[in-house]
């Protein structure tokens, strides 16, 4: 017999040899035209079923369409049982290795048959080299169970884990044009990259071309080893960078339009992924990756970005991922909600509600983020430095942040006509008064909501805007509050009454001020001189003469109350009067003889007298009192309605 090599013909091998083949195997549609005697001596598997078969009749034909590794692992099986040289290498050491346990091939039939020969090239081969694990490990794809079962993916993942734990200064680095070395022990040339710092990241772009379920055996083994959590992170940003197209979508372009133009930000967002655009298995692998990526993140903080949960948060609400997952994941974002921007906050709405964007999310996110804020330890957890835990309790800066981007965010979904008046309540109120100093956000937000709805009620009006405090508006938001028509007449009183307040209380602290010190506080308050006459010289025609009654009704009242109180001293000194003469009259009629009864009656005459002059004066000062203050009470009073109902506002 000749067995010098294996010839291929179109679909078909042959063995080189005298004695012709009396064995046809096919795998996977190819055929091997084989000898029954060498395939007997060496795998188990070919031995029973052709003995079994035999008895029977006599057996040409098998077929293995089962075997892993397919065509190619038992191309070199076959070459092995006829004794021909077999060079085993990375790219095919997992799928012999495969193929001899599926064909039996163990020492009980030859000593140093296939199994042993291939796990010795894993063993003292492929584990030592950090390039040959990632190779056979990412080979191994294709052969689930039967690389799980022969330890091969598990011994694999243990080596790498180890190589990127260990010390980089030990690592003789060589290039092969990729901008990530590989692991290189054996080498003992020297390399013009030896002298060179090895960044911490050097594993990052080779352990990103696994597949997810190897990705993820690989950092778990890399996490109990002990490498940092912010390495790890790291390592899953850039591989769902990889393997997320859509996670680097989320560009979007942004225009301040000023006060007076767009009240707020104009957003455009642009490649928020549509899921209608990927296949099933797509959509199904995906949502794997996704799920697996959330189970493996480190529970550190600020181990991964905020940017990046929101971006995977996105794609997971499109995908549909389980729901425990997501809000597990709304947890990690709530952690960190301060280190968010507001285009990676705009997730659109995938549930098909009537909102453009998910704003029950973001909700959900200000709660977690409030939770976290009252929950949060005052010692590090485990696994976290005191550094890291100074670095978490940010306090009121963080919720200050958070309140900053909230507003920005209510300016920019208040343009949907579909945001119920509730929902942006809601959320404007979700944080606690002392988390904004200044309420020039929400007064824009509000005057945006404003905008875009202009069919609000004068109820309706007036509840939007009790969501912002008027006496923590700047001086530029007063200024166009006071020129704002969409405002309620009385939102607008209320800023002018607030700004009044603020500068009487300057003028007042500037003269309590001491000798030495400047006395200018209009100055040091950083507003002009003539806010007064600005704000009421820039208010609408409308508000002016509204002002301008109102102030003189204010005058009226005034007046009216010092005439009141005259007319009270005057009552009371003839009160005492009329009592000291009563009391001189009942003690004169305490005698005997009762000479003084004419005088009694003339006493008496002269306080009725009086008493009536007070009825008199009391009942024209309630008349007065009631036309100042008391409902219309006849037709020559319909007139002034309208100032009296102003006067009662402003009263």
């Amino acid at each position: 017999m000749k067995n010098d090599a294996f010839v291929r013909r179109d679909q078909s091998w042959y063995v080189s040899s005298d004695i012709p083949s009396d064995l046809l195997v096919k795998v996977g549609g190819i055929s091997f035209h084989l000898h029954k005697y060498p395939l007997l001596s060496r795998s188990g598997r070919m031995n029973r079923i052709i003995y079994e078969s035999s008895r029977d009749s006599d057996l040409t034909m098998i077929d293995l369409d089962d075997l892993p590794g397919g065509s190619d692992a038992f191309e070199l099986a076959a070459k092995f049982c006829y004794g021909i040289a077999v060079d085993l290498t990375a790219s095919n050491i997992s799928g012999l290795r495969c193929a001899a346990e599926y064909l039996e091939m163990t020492e009980d039939l030859e000593e140093g048959n296939l199994i042993f020969k291939t796990e010795a090239f894993l063993s003292y081969v492929v584990l030592s080299s950090w390039r040959d694990s990632i190779v056979v490990l990412k080979s191994c794809e294709g052969l689930s169970p039967w690389a799980e079962n022969l330890q091969i993916v598990r011994r694999c993942s243990e080596s790498i884990a180890w190589k990127a734990c260990a010390n980089p200064r030990g690592i003789r680095w060589a290039y092969t044009g990729r901008p990530s070395p590989k692991w290189n022990s054996d080498s003992k040339e020297s390399s013009p990259s030896r002298a060179q710092p090895v960044p911490p990241d050097w594993w990052f772009e080779d352990v990103s071309i696994l597949r997810i379920d190897h990705f993820v055996r690989v950092v778990t083994a890399i996490k109990v080893k002990g490498m940092r959590y912010e390495l790890i992170g790291a390592a899953i940003t850039q591989y769902a960078s990889k393997w997320l197209p859509g996670l680097q979508d989320g560009s979007s372009q942004l225009a301040d339009d000023g006060w007076s133009q767009g009240a707020g930000l104009h957003m455009i967002i642009a490649g928020t992924g549509n899921k209608d655009d990927l296949t099933g298995t797509q959509i199904r692998e995906q949502r794997m990756v996704i799920e697996s990526l959330i189970s493996i993140i480190p529970p550190q903080r600020d181990c991964v970005s905020c940017s990046f949960l929101l971006r995977l948060l996105r794609i997971a609400n499109m995908l549909k991922v389980a729901p425990a997952l997501v809000t597990e994941l709304e947890k990690r974002v709530g952690m960190q909600l301060e280190q968010a921007t507001l285009p990676d906050l705009l997730i659109p709405s995938f549930n098909r509600g009537d909102t453009a964007y998910d704003v029950d999310l973001v909700q959900r996110l200000v709660e977690h983020f409030l939770v976290q804020e009252q929950t949060e330890p005052s010692s590090p957890s485990r696994g976290e430095t005191p550094h890291d835990s100074m670095r978490i309790s940010s306090g009121p800066n963080a919720k200050a942040r958070v309140a900053r981007l909230i507003d920005s965010y209510l300016t920019e979904v208040s343009r949907d006509r579909n945001l119920s008046l509730t929902k942006f309540q809601v959320l404007a109120e979700a944080l606690p008064e002392s988390a904004r100093s200044c309420d020039d956000g929400l007064y824009r937000a509000v005057d945006s909501y404003l905008k875009a709805h202009p069919t609000l009620t004068e109820h309706e009006r007036k509840r939007l805007c009790r969501v912002m405090d008027c006496q923590k508006l700047s001086i530029d938001a007063c200024m166009h509050a006071a020129q704002n028509e969409r405002l309620p007449l009385r939102v607008v009183v209320q800023v002018l009454f607030s700004e009044q307040v603020k500068i009487s209380n300057a003028l007042a602290n500037s003269t309590l001020k001491q000798p030495g010190e400047p006395a200018d506080s209009f100055q040091q308050l950083n507003f002009p001189n003539p806010t007064r006459r600005q704000l009421l010289e820039g208010t609408p025609q409308s508000f002016q003469e509204g002002w301008i009654t109102a102030k003189k009704d204010i005058n009226t009242l005034k007046f009216e109350l010092e005439s009141m109180k005259a007319k009270y001293l005057e009552l009371q000194n003839d009160m005492d009067a009329l009592q000291n003469k009563f009391e001189k009259m009942t003690a004169g009629n305490s005698g005997p003889t009762k000479p003084g009864k004419p005088q009694m009656g003339s006493a008496w005459s002269s306080g009725w007298w009086k008493l009536g002059k007070i009825t008199k004066i009391n009942n024209s000062d309630v008349q007065d009192m009631s036309g100042a203050h008391g409902p219309v009470a006849g037709p020559s009073e319909q007139g002034r309605k309208g100032p009296r109902r102003w006067r009662n506002s402003i009263s």
